[in-house]
């Protein structure tokens, strides 16, 4: 269920992350998202290495690292959430990096506690002008992750 998307065809993976975005960010004016659309197209999804849950044929999450260690992106169609499509994607990344880190606002305390639960911890915060909101910065290691 999980591959690499390798398609020059984004739109799957916009329209994805164009209700996903929206539904988790509810304090964020939705203008704001289709005004950042073009930087995601054009920008942000060139730049990094993504992979799909795909059921279907039908694209219910992806993740996308930059910079080899960057996760830019995490988004689960909201008709697919609470399946557990977010936390294989994280680990699935998990396996091909030692080091990851990324960028959460702090008003989403749900994506918060899910990254933690993963073993990303909070080593910064943040100041987004854009918005106007605080984020915070969170970091996984490998060899910091407790053996289950």
């Amino acid at each position: 269920m999980i591959r690499e998307w390798l398609d020059d065809d984004t739109s799957p993976l916009l329209t994805l992350w164009m209700a996903s975005t929206i539904h988790a960010h509810p304090f964020i004016d939705e203008s704001y998202w289709h005004e950042s659309e073009a930087l995601v197209r054009e920008v942000y999804l060139p730049a990094a290495v993504t992979w799909v849950w795909e059921e279907d044929g039908v694209v219910k999450g992806f993740v996308s690292v930059m910079e080899s260690q960057f996760v830019g992106a995490l988004f689960v169609a909201p008709d697919a959430e609470r399946r557990g499509i977010g936390s294989a994607l994280l680990n699935h990344v998990k396996q091909h990096y030692s080091e990851l880190s990324l960028e959460v606002y702090q008003k989403n305390s749900r994506a918060v506690n899910f990254y933690h639960a993963l073993g990303f911890r909070i080593e910064d915060s943040a100041w987004q002008e854009e918005t106007q909101h605080p984020t915070w910065i969170m970091r996984w290691q490998a060899d910091q992750t407790p053996l289950a």
